[in-house]
């Protein structure tokens, strides 16, 4: 697959889960997967992104950078979204997060079969139990 058709999937892949169009997710992840080290199939990677924006009010994804090295990609992307729910073990105090990720994936036959992924948690942390200040 070439650099350029890989940048493109991957820029589908992130509208479509902006998009909360899990239904395409084979389009983009193989039936089974390695999510975080862990052999998962696709549906069980899908269940937790949903519960990511169950609990987090408009998450999204924004990409900042893509690199791509022949079948591997990384992305540092921004994410945001407001939590409703109890969401890493953090409770939801009515405040938006803005925080990095960084996703790294392994692709095979035009599809990601590993994929690894690491939050900021501890600038969410900050976001949401930060003192109020009074303007």
């Amino acid at each position: 697959m070439s650099t350029h058709d890989l940048r493109k999937l991957y820029l589908d892949y992130i509208d479509a889960i902006n998009a909360r169009e899990f239904h395409r997710m084979a389009e983009f992840a193989h039936d089974t997967l390695v999510f975080n080290g862990e052999p998962v199939s696709r549906e069980d990677y899908v269940a937790t992104m949903q519960q990511h924006m169950d609990a987090v009010a408009g998450f999204a994804w924004r990409l900042d950078d893509l690199i791509i090295d022949g079948d591997r990609v990384a992305a540092r992307l921004t994410d945001t979204g407001t939590p409703v729910k109890p969401w890493l073990g953090l409770e939801p105090t009515g405040r938006s997060v803005t925080f990095t990720e960084y996703a790294f994936y392994h692709f095979r036959d035009g599809r990601f079969e590993h994929m690894w992924y690491l939050l900021d948690a501890q600038t969410i942390q900050q976001q949401l139990t930060a003192p109020r200040t009074e303007d």
